[in-house]
């Protein structure tokens, strides 16, 4: 079989993998199979073991920013603000397109972040009606270290898969994800 033929039969019945090797996900398809062998299950293959893989990933990063006292949402402000660049500061505005939450939840975000000296709110220097998000260097150590453990993390759960493999996942995922980012 080439690279660019598809693997499995058009039916959606896979064959076992290559090392004989199954998780959760085939004894899923195979109990659908057997209780409904009119379907077609291709998909629970793919999106069962993408959403299995994101609740792992999910609990790893967890681990990762609690190690470095962060909680996960308090990440996802951290390091936009991080990546912003110097002065490491955002718009609220910005920070919900950001994050993908709403107002008030940014809001109450940003409250609890100053409480816990990780953001301050300053005052824009050319318009005074505009107010920044603004990383302290306490919050700047803390997602620098979390973000660390969770690449180191991450980088072993992508120690099975060869450089070209991984690229070649990174490259798949992007193709399935595009269409829902509007990009």
């Amino acid at each position: 079989m080439s690279a660019a033929e598809p693997r499995g039969r058009p039916d959606g019945v896979e064959p076992p993998a290559r090392d004989g090797a199954q998780d959760e996900v085939d004894r899923i398809v195979a109990a659908w199979q057997r209780e409904r062998p009119d379907l077609q299950p291709m998909p629970l293959h793919v999106f069962s073991r993408v959403s299995r893989l994101a609740r792992h990933l999910d609990l790893a990063r967890r681990d990762a920013f609690t190690e470095h006292g962060v909680e996960p949402w308090e990440f996802d402000v951290l390091s936009a603000l991080r990546r912003a660049g110097e002065p490491y500061e955002l718009t609220p505005g910005r920070l919900i397109a950001e994050t993908l939450v709403s107002s008030g939840t940014m809001t109450n975000r940003i409250d609890r972040m100053v409480a816990h000296g990780l953001v301050v709110r300053a005052g824009d220097s050319t318009d005074r009606r505009v107010v920044k998000v603004r990383l302290t260097p306490e919050g700047k150590a803390r997602v620098d270290a979390a973000m660390s453990a969770l690449l180191n993390s991450e980088r072993e759960l992508l120690a099975a898969l060869d450089p070209g493999e991984r690229a070649q996942l990174r490259d798949l995922l992007r193709t399935l994800l595009l269409p829902f980012e509007g990009a």
